[in-house]
């Protein structure tokens, strides 16, 4: 069955792209030895790019300037994002990366909303946020950190851009044309740390599990869902980021929990399950 055949509801599909994308993180971090951050993002966002491009054939001749103007920094930020995520995942955590990294998307939450049980989800994700991010000096490679912040800014980016360009363009041309312009600004990024020219079968094959995991599916879901729901919502919903990141590295990385870390995750689900819940009595 084709990508574009596949009717899923927003909120299941942004569950569904929170663990395949977390799903190819644990793939990722486990090429780094082998072809580096940035070859591991070239592969991710160049094979994701020529799936996309097979699956949904965009004219391009028929965008509009109006769509240009968005789809480009749309595919731009969305780079980027994955470009210096993964130098932060090289240096510190998953869980810890992917934490520090949904402060974007909770900023976005805050300033998109108008009632006080919003504000209360936010907090509530917020908490967990708090309890999760390091206080102390334990060791931590702080540019690790930083990569997190700025991969958070950006994804903060990626989720105004695509859910304004989901109202004005089909979100399989937009992800795919998105997609060429992020292979555009990080592919050289790998060609010149020289991490693909040590690809083997073995891996360019992982590189495609990844790339369908990573990006293929999750964005395309995401996009799906950022034409339905509110940049808020969305956001709030992505608070499950940090605990499906934490289990994930548990599971394939043997990253454990701290005590602090199952606390964050409770508090993060109690929160993405009630913006969903009012999410519904918001609809019409």
């Amino acid at each position: 069955m084709k990508l574009k055949q596949i009717n899923i509801p927003p909120l299941p599909a942004v569950l569904l792209a929170i663990i395949s994308v977390q799903s190819g993180a644990a793939i990722a971090k486990g090429l780094f030895p082998a072809i580096g951050a940035a070859g591991t993002a070239s592969l991710r966002i160049g094979i994701s790019a020529l799936i996309l491009l097979a699956v949904y054939r965009p004219n391009l001749k028929k965008v509009t300037a109006d769509q240009w103007k968005l789809v480009i920094p749309y595919g731009l930020s969305l780079g980027a994002m994955n470009l210096i995520f993964y130098l932060s995942i090289e240096r510190i955590p998953i869980g810890l990366a992917v934490t520090l990294e949904f402060i974007g998307p909770l900023l976005v939450a805050v300033f998109g909303s108008k009632r006080i049980i919003d504000f209360f989800w936010v907090l509530l994700a917020a908490a967990g946020i708090v309890l999760i991010a390091p206080w102390s000096n334990n060791g931590l490679d702080i540019w690790g950190m930083l990569f997190a912040l700025l991969a958070g800014a950006l994804w903060a980016a990626y989720i105004v851009l695509g859910g304004k360009i989901s109202k004005i363009m089909k979100g399989g041309d937009a992800v795919t044309i998105g997609m060429l312009f992020a292979s555009i600004l990080i592919v050289p990024f790998g060609i010149l740390g020289n991490g693909l020219s040590n690809l083997t079968p073995q891996l360019l094959g992982l590189g495609v599990a990844l790339a369908l995991l990573s990006s293929a599916i999750p964005f395309t879901l995401e996009m799906k869902a950022l034409g339905q729901l509110p940049a808020r919502t969305f956001s709030i919903l992505m608070s499950l980021e940090p605990a499906a990141a934490s289990i994930f590295a548990f599971i394939f990385l043997q990253e454990y929990l701290t005590f602090n870390e199952i606390l964050a995750v409770v508090f993060v689900v109690i929160a993405s399950a009630g913006s969903t819940i009012t999410s519904k009595t918001q609809k019409h």
